[in-house]
Protein backbone atom coordinates (compact mmCIF):
# COMPACT_ATOMS: atom_id res chain seq x y z
CA UNK A 1 0.00 0.00 0.00
CA UNK A 2 1.54 2.81 -1.04
CA UNK A 3 1.75 6.02 1.29
CA UNK A 4 -1.09 7.70 -0.57
CA UNK A 5 -3.32 5.23 0.36
CA UNK A 6 -2.13 4.87 3.91
CA UNK A 7 -3.17 8.64 4.23
CA UNK A 8 -6.83 8.45 2.85
CA UNK A 9 -7.26 4.98 5.19
CA UNK A 10 -5.67 7.04 8.20
CA UNK A 11 -8.05 10.70 7.54
CA UNK A 12 -10.91 10.18 5.92
CA UNK A 13 -12.96 12.94 4.02
CA UNK A 14 -14.95 13.13 7.38
CA UNK A 15 -11.92 13.20 9.99
CA UNK A 16 -10.42 15.61 8.00
CA UNK A 17 -13.34 18.12 7.86
CA UNK A 18 -14.33 17.75 11.84
CA UNK A 19 -10.07 18.51 12.48
CA UNK A 20 -10.50 21.61 10.01
CA UNK A 21 -13.83 22.41 12.02
CA UNK A 22 -12.12 22.01 15.20
CA UNK A 23 -9.08 24.28 13.92
CA UNK A 24 -11.56 26.78 13.45
CA UNK A 25 -13.04 26.71 16.96
CA UNK A 26 -9.22 27.01 18.58
CA UNK A 27 -9.38 30.45 16.02
CA UNK A 28 -12.61 31.35 17.00
CA UNK A 29 -11.39 30.78 21.08
CA UNK A 30 -8.47 32.87 20.80
CA UNK A 31 -10.07 35.64 18.83
CA UNK A 32 -12.94 35.86 21.54
CA UNK A 33 -11.93 36.12 24.42
CA UNK A 34 -8.58 38.28 23.51
CA UNK A 35 -10.97 40.42 21.57
CA UNK A 36 -13.17 41.11 24.40
CA UNK A 37 -10.68 41.09 27.38
CA UNK A 38 -7.55 42.64 26.01
CA UNK A 39 -8.19 46.05 26.56
CA UNK A 40 -11.60 46.64 28.91
CA UNK A 41 -12.63 50.36 29.15
CA UNK A 42 -15.94 51.56 30.61
CA UNK A 43 -18.34 53.11 28.23
CA UNK A 44 -21.62 54.51 28.80
CA UNK A 45 -21.29 53.03 32.25
CA UNK A 46 -25.21 53.83 33.95
CA UNK A 47 -24.30 56.49 36.35
CA UNK A 48 -26.04 58.30 38.97
CA UNK A 49 -25.79 62.05 39.71
CA UNK A 50 -26.83 63.68 42.51
CA UNK A 51 -25.99 67.40 43.17
CA UNK A 52 -28.20 70.30 44.41
CA UNK A 53 -29.69 72.89 41.97
CA UNK A 54 -28.02 74.03 38.90
CA UNK A 55 -25.02 71.71 40.16
CA UNK A 56 -26.58 68.43 39.06
CA UNK A 57 -26.83 69.32 35.53
CA UNK A 58 -23.33 70.80 35.52
CA UNK A 59 -21.97 68.51 36.64
CA UNK A 60 -24.19 65.91 34.47
CA UNK A 61 -22.47 67.83 31.39
CA UNK A 62 -19.49 67.90 32.91
CA UNK A 63 -19.36 63.85 33.59
CA UNK A 64 -21.14 63.16 29.97
CA UNK A 65 -17.76 65.12 28.26
CA UNK A 66 -15.26 62.56 29.56
CA UNK A 67 -12.74 61.39 26.77
CA UNK A 68 -14.31 58.13 26.19
CA UNK A 69 -17.45 58.63 27.06
CA UNK A 70 -17.36 56.03 29.86
CA UNK A 71 -20.15 57.41 31.59
CA UNK A 72 -23.88 57.86 30.88
CA UNK A 73 -25.24 60.09 33.69
CA UNK A 74 -28.69 60.84 34.74
CA UNK A 75 -29.79 63.32 37.29
CA UNK A 76 -31.33 61.84 40.36
CA UNK A 77 -33.06 63.52 42.75
CA UNK A 78 -31.18 62.01 45.88
CA UNK A 79 -29.08 59.75 47.71
CA UNK A 80 -31.46 57.68 48.49
CA UNK A 81 -32.49 57.12 44.54
CA UNK A 82 -29.42 56.58 44.06
CA UNK A 83 -28.98 53.41 46.34
CA UNK A 84 -32.29 52.01 44.91
CA UNK A 85 -31.18 52.06 41.59
CA UNK A 86 -27.92 51.00 42.27
CA UNK A 87 -29.24 48.10 44.20
CA UNK A 88 -32.12 47.54 41.05
CA UNK A 89 -29.37 47.18 39.01
CA UNK A 90 -30.92 50.42 36.56
CA UNK A 91 -26.96 52.15 37.51
CA UNK A 92 -23.68 50.99 38.65
CA UNK A 93 -22.94 53.77 40.46
CA UNK A 94 -23.59 57.01 41.45
CA UNK A 95 -21.56 60.62 42.53
CA UNK A 96 -23.41 62.27 45.33
CA UNK A 97 -22.36 65.66 45.56
CA UNK A 98 -21.32 67.84 49.09
CA UNK A 99 -23.23 70.83 48.68
CA UNK A 100 -21.82 72.31 51.69
CA UNK A 101 -18.12 71.27 51.22
CA UNK A 102 -15.26 69.75 49.00
CA UNK A 103 -16.13 66.00 49.87
CA UNK A 104 -18.11 64.18 47.43
CA UNK A 105 -19.66 60.55 47.89
CA UNK A 106 -19.09 57.95 45.12
CA UNK A 107 -21.58 54.97 45.45
CA UNK A 108 -20.65 51.92 43.94
CA UNK A 109 -21.45 48.30 43.62
CA UNK A 110 -18.53 45.93 43.66
CA UNK A 111 -20.85 42.87 43.80
CA UNK A 112 -21.78 43.94 39.95
CA UNK A 113 -18.29 43.31 39.23
CA UNK A 114 -15.22 44.78 41.08
CA UNK A 115 -13.16 45.80 38.10
CA UNK A 116 -16.10 48.54 37.23
CA UNK A 117 -16.08 49.43 40.93
CA UNK A 118 -12.32 50.68 40.32
CA UNK A 119 -12.90 52.30 37.35
CA UNK A 120 -15.42 54.56 38.46
CA UNK A 121 -13.66 55.10 41.21
CA UNK A 122 -10.57 55.72 38.93
CA UNK A 123 -12.89 58.29 36.75
CA UNK A 124 -14.68 59.89 39.68
CA UNK A 125 -11.59 60.53 42.34
CA UNK A 126 -9.68 62.09 38.71
CA UNK A 127 -12.71 64.80 37.53
CA UNK A 128 -12.83 65.22 41.43
CA UNK A 129 -9.17 66.02 41.58
CA UNK A 130 -9.21 68.59 38.44
CA UNK A 131 -12.27 70.88 40.71
CA UNK A 132 -9.65 70.39 43.70
CA UNK A 133 -12.73 67.96 45.62
CA UNK A 134 -12.17 65.20 47.02
CA UNK A 135 -14.25 61.70 46.84
CA UNK A 136 -15.02 59.16 49.52
CA UNK A 137 -16.06 55.66 47.81
CA UNK A 138 -19.10 53.63 49.61
CA UNK A 139 -19.87 50.20 48.18
CA UNK A 140 -23.58 49.98 48.45
CA UNK A 141 -23.05 46.03 47.62
CA UNK A 142 -19.95 45.08 48.19
CA UNK A 143 -18.68 41.69 47.28
CA UNK A 144 -17.71 39.04 49.60
CA UNK A 145 -14.40 38.79 51.16
CA UNK A 146 -14.60 35.26 50.09
CA UNK A 147 -15.17 35.78 46.47
CA UNK A 148 -12.22 37.68 44.79
CA UNK A 149 -12.78 40.25 42.29
CA UNK A 150 -16.57 39.36 42.56
CA UNK A 151 -15.63 36.19 39.97
CA UNK A 152 -17.47 33.39 41.72
CA UNK A 153 -20.54 33.92 40.22
CA UNK A 154 -18.71 33.57 36.75
CA UNK A 155 -17.09 30.86 37.51
CA UNK A 156 -20.30 29.06 38.64
CA UNK A 157 -22.32 29.64 35.75
CA UNK A 158 -19.60 28.20 33.92
CA UNK A 159 -19.87 24.86 35.81
CA UNK A 160 -23.08 24.82 35.44
CA UNK A 161 -22.41 25.31 31.40
CA UNK A 162 -19.82 23.01 31.35
CA UNK A 163 -22.38 20.34 32.97
CA UNK A 164 -24.84 20.63 30.32
CA UNK A 165 -22.97 20.31 27.22
CA UNK A 166 -20.87 18.08 28.30
CA UNK A 167 -23.76 15.55 29.66
CA UNK A 168 -25.84 16.03 26.62
CA UNK A 169 -23.01 15.61 24.23
CA UNK A 170 -21.88 11.97 26.27
CA UNK A 171 -25.52 11.01 26.00
CA UNK A 172 -25.38 11.43 22.63
CA UNK A 173 -21.77 9.49 21.79
CA UNK A 174 -22.48 7.04 23.78
CA UNK A 175 -25.10 5.48 21.64
CA UNK A 176 -22.33 5.95 18.69
CA UNK A 177 -24.39 9.10 17.46
CA UNK A 178 -27.31 7.20 16.39
CA UNK A 179 -30.08 9.85 15.76
CA UNK A 180 -32.72 9.97 18.51
CA UNK A 181 -35.88 8.17 17.79
CA UNK A 182 -38.91 10.59 19.77
CA UNK A 183 -38.77 8.19 22.59
CA UNK A 184 -35.20 8.27 23.23
CA UNK A 185 -35.00 12.25 22.86
CA UNK A 186 -37.00 12.51 25.66
CA UNK A 187 -35.42 10.13 27.73
CA UNK A 188 -32.26 12.31 26.82
CA UNK A 189 -34.37 15.36 27.76
CA UNK A 190 -35.45 13.52 31.46
CA UNK A 191 -31.69 12.60 32.12
CA UNK A 192 -31.18 16.10 31.32
CA UNK A 193 -33.51 17.39 33.57
CA UNK A 194 -32.47 15.16 36.33
CA UNK A 195 -28.66 16.22 36.21
CA UNK A 196 -29.18 19.90 36.21
CA UNK A 197 -31.49 19.11 39.11
CA UNK A 198 -28.51 18.00 41.16
CA UNK A 199 -25.67 19.72 39.35
CA UNK A 200 -27.86 22.85 40.61
CA UNK A 201 -27.59 21.89 44.01
CA UNK A 202 -24.44 20.90 44.34
CA UNK A 203 -23.03 24.26 42.79
CA UNK A 204 -25.71 26.09 45.29
CA UNK A 205 -24.47 24.67 48.41
CA UNK A 206 -20.61 24.87 46.90
CA UNK A 207 -20.42 28.17 47.00
CA UNK A 208 -22.70 28.83 49.88
CA UNK A 209 -22.45 26.88 53.17
CA UNK A 210 -19.22 24.78 51.96
CA UNK A 211 -17.03 27.66 50.60
CA UNK A 212 -18.54 30.87 51.93
CA UNK A 213 -17.93 32.15 48.38
CA UNK A 214 -21.01 34.04 47.72
CA UNK A 215 -24.11 35.16 50.15
CA UNK A 216 -27.40 34.81 49.29
CA UNK A 217 -30.26 31.85 49.19
CA UNK A 218 -29.20 28.68 48.54
CA UNK A 219 -32.67 27.68 46.86
CA UNK A 220 -32.49 30.42 44.41
CA UNK A 221 -29.00 29.79 43.50
CA UNK A 222 -30.35 26.05 42.83
CA UNK A 223 -32.94 27.11 40.68
CA UNK A 224 -31.14 28.77 38.48
CA UNK A 225 -28.42 26.36 38.20
CA UNK A 226 -30.92 23.88 37.06
CA UNK A 227 -32.46 26.09 34.73
CA UNK A 228 -29.06 26.97 33.14
CA UNK A 229 -27.87 23.87 33.62
CA UNK A 230 -31.02 22.36 31.74
CA UNK A 231 -30.96 25.11 28.84
CA UNK A 232 -27.14 24.34 27.65
CA UNK A 233 -27.91 20.53 27.79
CA UNK A 234 -30.83 21.10 25.72
CA UNK A 235 -30.08 23.31 23.11
CA UNK A 236 -26.76 20.74 22.91
CA UNK A 237 -29.30 18.01 22.29
CA UNK A 238 -31.07 20.19 19.63
CA UNK A 239 -27.61 20.52 17.87
CA UNK A 240 -26.52 17.49 17.85
CA UNK A 241 -30.23 16.40 16.39
CA UNK A 242 -30.19 19.06 13.38
CA UNK A 243 -26.31 18.33 12.34
CA UNK A 244 -24.65 15.17 14.22
CA UNK A 245 -21.95 15.11 16.11
CA UNK A 246 -21.12 18.25 14.65
CA UNK A 247 -23.51 19.37 16.93
CA UNK A 248 -20.78 19.34 19.92
CA UNK A 249 -18.55 21.97 18.22
CA UNK A 250 -21.38 24.19 17.57
CA UNK A 251 -22.33 24.12 21.11
CA UNK A 252 -18.88 24.52 22.29
CA UNK A 253 -18.73 27.51 19.21
CA UNK A 254 -22.25 29.23 21.31
CA UNK A 255 -21.66 28.42 25.10
CA UNK A 256 -17.83 28.47 25.11
CA UNK A 257 -16.26 30.64 22.38
CA UNK A 258 -19.06 33.40 22.24
CA UNK A 259 -20.67 33.17 25.79
CA UNK A 260 -17.67 33.08 28.42
CA UNK A 261 -16.04 36.13 26.82
CA UNK A 262 -19.43 37.94 26.48
CA UNK A 263 -21.09 37.17 29.81
CA UNK A 264 -19.61 39.98 32.29
CA UNK A 265 -17.44 37.94 34.50
CA UNK A 266 -14.21 39.03 35.07
CA UNK A 267 -15.36 42.17 33.23
CA UNK A 268 -18.81 43.63 33.29
CA UNK A 269 -20.75 44.28 30.18
CA UNK A 270 -19.74 48.04 30.36
CA UNK A 271 -16.28 47.53 30.02
CA UNK A 272 -17.08 45.13 27.08
CA UNK A 273 -16.23 46.07 23.40
CA UNK A 274 -19.60 46.79 21.73
CA UNK A 275 -20.31 43.00 20.09
CA UNK A 276 -19.44 41.18 23.43
CA UNK A 277 -21.44 43.83 25.13
CA UNK A 278 -24.20 43.08 22.95
CA UNK A 279 -24.48 39.69 22.63
CA UNK A 280 -24.00 38.82 26.30
CA UNK A 281 -26.99 39.20 27.45
CA UNK A 282 -28.88 36.78 25.21
CA UNK A 283 -26.56 33.99 25.46
CA UNK A 284 -26.57 31.45 29.12
CA UNK A 285 -23.78 32.38 30.39
CA UNK A 286 -24.49 35.88 30.43
CA UNK A 287 -27.43 35.67 31.61
CA UNK A 288 -26.80 33.19 34.15
CA UNK A 289 -24.27 35.62 35.62
CA UNK A 290 -26.32 38.21 36.07
CA UNK A 291 -28.58 36.41 37.38
CA UNK A 292 -26.28 34.46 40.35
CA UNK A 293 -24.78 38.22 40.72
CA UNK A 294 -28.85 39.72 41.55
CA UNK A 295 -29.09 37.12 43.64
CA UNK A 296 -26.08 37.03 45.80
CA UNK A 297 -25.81 40.68 46.50
CA UNK A 298 -28.88 42.33 44.96
CA UNK A 299 -32.14 41.22 46.95
CA UNK A 300 -32.69 39.11 43.24
CA UNK A 301 -33.67 41.99 41.69
CA UNK A 302 -33.59 42.33 37.87
CA UNK A 303 -33.75 39.03 37.39
CA UNK A 304 -36.68 38.33 34.98
CA UNK A 305 -35.55 39.45 31.60
CA UNK A 306 -32.25 37.46 32.09
CA UNK A 307 -34.42 34.29 33.53
CA UNK A 308 -36.99 34.37 30.66
CA UNK A 309 -33.79 34.08 28.02
CA UNK A 310 -32.88 30.81 29.96
CA UNK A 311 -36.13 29.47 29.77
CA UNK A 312 -36.25 30.82 26.19
CA UNK A 313 -33.22 28.52 25.15
CA UNK A 314 -34.78 25.49 27.34
CA UNK A 315 -38.06 25.33 25.57
CA UNK A 316 -36.48 25.72 22.04
CA UNK A 317 -33.85 23.04 22.83
CA UNK A 318 -36.47 20.90 23.88
CA UNK A 319 -39.03 21.63 21.49
CA UNK A 320 -35.99 21.09 18.75
CA UNK A 321 -34.96 17.79 20.37
CA UNK A 322 -38.12 16.72 20.14
CA UNK A 323 -39.75 17.85 16.48
CA UNK A 324 -36.65 16.68 14.73
CA UNK A 325 -36.65 13.30 16.19
CA UNK A 326 -40.55 13.14 15.52
CA UNK A 327 -39.69 14.11 11.95
CA UNK A 328 -36.85 12.02 11.16
CA UNK A 329 -38.80 9.24 12.25
CA UNK A 330 -41.67 9.96 9.67
CA UNK A 331 -39.13 10.66 6.99
CA UNK A 332 -37.65 7.16 8.10
CA UNK A 333 -41.07 5.39 7.83
CA UNK A 334 -43.17 7.01 5.27
CA UNK A 335 -46.75 5.99 5.42
CA UNK A 336 -47.58 3.83 2.89
CA UNK A 337 -51.25 5.14 2.06
CA UNK A 338 -54.37 3.16 1.72
CA UNK A 339 -54.56 -0.10 0.48
CA UNK A 340 -55.72 -0.23 -3.21
CA UNK A 341 -59.31 -1.67 -3.72
CA UNK A 342 -59.32 -5.49 -3.87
Amino acid sequence: MTFADELKSAVTPRAALLVIGVLALQLLFITSYVGALHHPKPTDVPFGVVAPGPAAEQTKEQLSRLPGDPLDPRVLKDEAAARKQIMDRKIDGALVVDPRGTNDTLLVASGGGKALANALETISTGVAGAEKRTVKTVDVAPASAQDFNGLSSFYLVVGWCVGGYLCASIMSISAGSRPATPQRAAIRLGAMALLSIAGGIGGAVIVGPILGALPGSVLALWGLGSLLTFAVGAITLALEELTGIVGIGLAVLLIVVAGNPSAGGAFPLPMLPPFWEAIGPALPPGAGTWVARSIAYFKGNATTGPLLVLSAWAVAGTAVTLVTAKLRRRAENPSRGPRPAP
